[in-house]
């Protein structure tokens, strides 16, 4: 970084490139840094249930080297076998168990930092409370590589889940009928550990792939953990029951992998039809339905399908386009500006979990306003006054 300095090249911080809105893609003249070969677990303190890790390690890898002591690293992306944890802090990375167990950020305590000019900044700390100072950690978490280099994390962790576990299957006829069941099971009170839901046309497009019985219905998946598992899962199936839709319940393990491998069959099911559009947009959980009727009203008023699936526990909705050619089509576009500014009109976000990156930096602006977008170019400046991290990208 210091010779990207002096030399003013660019710089574009890579892990696996997992990513889903273009914030590892170099361009012509940038250097790409890979920090894949940084994948050691410098330290495992289960008295404290922290890690140190170095950010080219995996998901799967790291939980694979705490199983033995009884601990586990929760961030849960559906890339979570192949992305690596230093991707994760830079996207804030989510998945299908945060709504119970938290995004990245929850985890994470302290980084170690490489800033534009080669000077190492070490922030936050090894204790679960400390309030010295404003919070530079939460500030580089999810910054998509544009403030500095991430070297190094302390993350928190947690035991592992023991007792039972629960897992409900819920058809409905509509996807309507499905998010409103969502939405009712979080009003009751009830915290799944993961609550996926699963629009009809997705649920086409998952069964013709994995060569299963087709459904023309819309599905839910909850799964419950922890000392309440079986009570809650009841509570659940009860709402469920109760708004037209059809509960299987099971406390079979490979039961409840099989339903979680078909929900993760989704995107492998949408890249067999051609190019996808993978987006990501997140509203309150009550306006679920609303989200989802919006889409539907922009899937007729174009003519297009838009097969859609949702972390329905925190409101996370993944909207796909499929086309064909190595361009967006216009009409994509102009379909998925429809959906984004529907989800800023009823609350939400642009991007739950993906990030901005090069695919939704037009937008930015629409959710952010003028002042909140100067005052972080701003900050941006402060960590990186010649613009060689990430150029081009968030912002």
């Amino acid at each position: 970084m210091r010779i990207a300095t002096e030399t003013g090249t660019p710089v574009v911080t890579r892990g696996a490139g997992t990513g889903l809105a273009g914030g590892a893609i170099a361009g012509t003249g940038e250097l790409v840094l890979s920090t894949l070969a940084m994948d050691a677990v410098l330290e495992i303190s289960v008295d404290d249930e922290i890690a140190v890790v170095q950010p080219g390690i995996t998901n799967a890898e790291l939980n694979a080297l705490l199983k033995p002591h009884g601990l586990w690293f929760t961030p849960d992306p559906a890339s979570r076998a192949i992305s690596t944890v230093g991707g994760n802090i830079a996207t804030n990375a989510g998945g299908l168990l945060c709504a119970k167990y938290g995004v990245t950020r929850d985890s994470v305590l302290g980084l170690t930092v490489v800033l534009a000019d080669g000077r190492l900044l070490r922030l936050g700390r090894r204790t679960i409370k400390g309030v010295t100072g404003l919070d530079l950690t939460a500030l580089i978490i999810g910054s998509e590589g544009t403030l500095g280099v991430i070297v190094e994390a302390t993350v928190k962790l947690k035991r592992l889940v023991t007792g039972a576990v629960v897992t409900i299957t819920a058809e409905f006829a509509t996807v309507d009928g499905a998010a409103r069941a969502a939405s009712a099971i979080s009003s009751a009170g009830a915290r799944p550990a993961i609550m996926e839901l699963i629009g009809e046309s997705a649920m086409a497009a998952i069964t013709h792939y994995l060569g299963l019985p087709s459904t023309p219905s819309a599905q839910l998946v909850l799964q419950f953990d922890g000392s309440d598992a079986e009570s809650s899962a009841r509570a659940a199936a009860a709402v469920i029951d109760g708004l037209g839709g059809i509960a299987s319940v099971s406390t079979d393990p490979a039961e409840s992998d099989t339903l979680f491998d078909i929900r993760r069959s989704f995107h492998p099911a949408m890249a067999a039809q051609g190019n996808v559009l993978i987006e990501d947009v997140c509203v309150p959980r009550s306006a679920l339905p609303a989200m989802f009727a919006a889409i539907t009203e922009i899937e007729e008023r174009f003519g297009m399908s838009i097969p859609t699936v949702a972390h329905a526990s925190d409101g996370n909705l993944h909207p796909n386009f499929v086309y064909v050619g190595e361009q967006v089509p216009s009409e994509v576009w102009a379909a998925a500006d429809e959906l984004f500014l529907a989800a800023l009109r009823l609350g939400g976000t642009l991007t739950g979990e993906h990030g901005i990156g090069i695919l939704k930096r037009r937008w930015i602006r629409d959710e952010l306003g003028d002042d909140q977008l100067e005052l972080q170019r701003q900050i941006k400046a402060v960590f990186d006054p010649t613009d060689i991290l990430n150029p081009g990208k968030a912002y």
